[in-house]
């Protein structure tokens, strides 16, 4: 749901001199060597530029593994580099591994339940996803779909922030939301999208098979994803602000679902 950015996300520059403290692997052989392990690499950081051999086949690595790839700067580069000696190219290593979008199924499956599932559109601070992810958990959610771009992964902030609820949770990334949606409507669920123009969540259904669907921090759900949810809800709010913060958002709507679904099988 769309909130006021209040603050900026200090964790990508955590000791006021650009570098950022995530799970990183620098220097050629390390992030080639990372692959051929099985590593989960979330992004890549490439020198804008540089188009030498072993650069090349980090890049064909890193597509072949669905790995986002940005070019930037030697400025930028040095400014993250925590040896000294990244010769190029950065990866950053998801702290825990993703699962995929049948295994949240599965998990629905196993438990003889309706698929109750989190997906978050373009969440780019990793507290409110380790929050939502504790959230989902706590609330009896089968999983959690993360896109791939212009969203925070799963980083040891976000490990930590979940209080060790993402070792209970399936999180799936996803390369195209909207198309995962689509796909997931033909397999009998219904998608709420979080936005103020909705209806209030009292006078929805949100029983059944169900995705509830959560916008980023500054510009809530994007238009095409939007689009593709089969209603809209919003949180009534009586103060004079017109948002919440995106895991507060999750987490009153997560327990609306819960009230509903505990009162259906009454």
């Amino acid at each position: 749901m769309k909130e006021n950015k209040m603050q900026k996300n200090n964790d990508n520059m955590a000791d006021g001199n650009g570098r950022m403290h995530e799970n990183y692997i620098e220097g050629r052989n390390a992030v080639t060597e990372a692959f051929r392990a099985g590593k989960t690499i979330d992004k890549i950081f490439i020198l804008n530029g540089c188009q030498d051999g072993p650069i090349q086949t980090i890049k064909r690595e890193a597509k072949k593994h669905d790995a986002v790839i940005h070019f930037v700067t030697r400025e930028r580069l040095d400014q993250m580099s925590e040896t000294g000696t990244h010769q190029g190219v950065i990866a950053v290593a998801a702290a825990y591994a993703y699962a995929e979008v049948e295994d949240i199924l599965k998990a629905a499956e196993d438990k003889g339940e309706p698929p109750f599932i989190f997906l978050l559109d373009g969440i780019e601070d990793p507290h409110n996803l380790g929050a939502i992810i504790r959230t989902a958990c706590q609330a009896g959610a089968h999983g959690v779909i993360i896109p791939k771009n212009r969203a925070v992964g799963l980083t040891p902030t976000v490990a930590r922030t979940s209080a060790g609820a993402i070792n209970y949770i399936p999180v799936a990334k996803v390369t195209n939301m909207s198309q995962t949606i689509e796909e997931l409507k033909k397999k009998g669920m219904w998608f709420a999208c979080a936005e103020m123009s909705g209806d209030i969540m009292y006078n929805c259904n949100l029983t059944g098979s169900l995705g509830l669907v959560i916008g980023s921090e500054g510009d809530g759900v994007s238009r095409l994803v939007s689009e593709k949810c089969d209603f809209h809800v919003k949180i009534p709010m009586e103060g004079p602000l017109d948002s919440l913060n995106a895991s507060v958002a999750a987490g009153v709507l997560a327990y609306e679902v819960v009230r509903q679904r505990i009162n259906s099988r009454k």
